[in-house]
């Protein structure tokens, strides 16, 4: 009955909330992507910013793995514009829309903050996390997965990173502010990592574009621990293969159907 409820609620919902909705993702969208250019960019936390310097700390992954923004950021500019131009009125793609506008209107200033305050900037990124992870749930495959690459596969990525991204903020804090050494900090947080991402990924087997990028991002760390601690480099890789193997698993039906 609720879900009954919740059909007939979006079949009532008029198409210009849905294309407003449109509008102000695309809007969101633009802003996310140009705020580096209102800003100072970033490379990472300024190490001092924190009471404890963190520099080349082990949970941070290689400078080559940020490479990846450029490639959400096009896809989220696709999403959003042919979503407006093509998809304003279908509710399988409206079902998202407002904790997406929220994950990127909390983006278009991210920035910012972390160029000035880590606390903020990881208590920050976790309400995109969480924003981006409900509009890739919300975001439904559509049989026969019609839109699929424009739909949910950039959502995917950039939840993906979110996640990443989000538990080397804490892992950061944690070291920055004494509470751990910095490599204690990385033995703690990257088993939580992969335990959040393979929690996500085993209720998502339709988005497998969400472990990619997270092996992505544990792949790079591995690679900056290489030649440093191979402990750490062997927690990522480890992390990474266990991704790896769920993200095989759940695949396997549909190539043998």
């Amino acid at each position: 009955m609720p879900e009954h409820d919740s059909v007939t609620r979006d079949l009532r919902r008029s198409p210009g909330d849905r294309r407003m909705k449109a509008i102000l993702v695309l809007v969101a969208t633009l802003a996310f992507v140009a705020s580096p250019y209102f800003s100072a960019g970033f490379s990472g936390f300024d190490p001092e910013a924190f009471p404890i310097p963190q520099i080349s700390p082990p949970i941070q992954p290689a400078g080559y793995a940020f490479a990846i923004w450029g490639l959400i950021y096009l896809w989220l500019i696709l999403h959003a514009g042919f979503g407006l131009l093509r998809r304003a009125d279908d509710p399988a793609w409206d079902a998202g829309r407002w904790p997406l506008f929220v994950s990127l209107g909390v983006g278009s200033g991210w920035i910012a903050v972390a160029n000035t305050d880590p606390v903020w900037a990881t208590m920050l990124i976790w309400v995109m996390l969480l924003g981006a992870l409900a509009a890739l749930f919300l975001t439904p495959a559509r049989p026969p997965a019609r839109d699929r690459w424009l739909a949910q596969a950039p959502l995917a990525i950039y939840a993906g990173w979110l996640s990443a991204a989000s538990w080397v903020s804490v892992g950061l804090l944690l070291a920055g502010y004494g509470l751990t050494g910095e490599r204690a900090a990385a033995l703690v947080v990257l088993p939580l990592a992969v335990g959040f991402t393979l929690v996500i990924q085993a209720r998502l087997p339709r988005a497998p574009e969400y472990g990619l990028t997270v092996i992505w991002a544990l792949a790079a760390i591995a690679q900056a621990n290489l030649g440093t601690d191979l402990l750490l480099a062997a927690l990522a890789s480890l992390g990474a293969l266990a991704i790896a193997a769920l993200l095989m698993r759940s695949l396997r039906p549909a190539s043998g159907a």
